[in-house]
């Protein structure tokens, strides 16, 4: 069994930039292809970023460039780094194993961009 718990959400002004994080319980987590989803009002939620056991990351074409997927697997924390956020990435962010499955969704962490 494992869990994820994200931490780091907040206000950021576009242009700033923020990190999440994700802690994973168990000892799992390095076996685990792993992603970044994120759910704004009215939308379904959707994969941001994908970083499998060996590190190889992928993109969606909206982040890419602007945000960067990592993970310490001693440690068995994911990261994403937000550069140059926008408005529209204003959501609520989640962790997940990548494809997600259903019962290891967490609370999320709420991102808002604003000036």
């Amino acid at each position: 069994q494992v869990q994820f718990v994200e931490s780091g959400g907040g206000f950021v002004q576009p242009g700033g930039s923020l990190t999440l994080s994700c802690a994973a319980s168990g000892n799992i987590f390095r076996i685990l292809h792993m992603g970044w989803y994120r759910q704004a009002p009215g939308k379904q939620r959707e994969l941001v970023a994908r970083v499998a056991k060996d590190g190889i990351t992928n993109y969606s074409d909206s982040v890419k460039g602007r945000f960067t997927i990592s993970r310490d697997n001693v440690k068995n924390i994911m990261y994403l780094q937000m550069n140059s956020p926008k408005p529209e990435d204003t959501a609520v962010y989640y962790c997940n194993t990548a494809p997600e499955l259903n019962d290891y969704w967490g609370q999320g962490t709420q991102v808002t961009v604003s000036s």
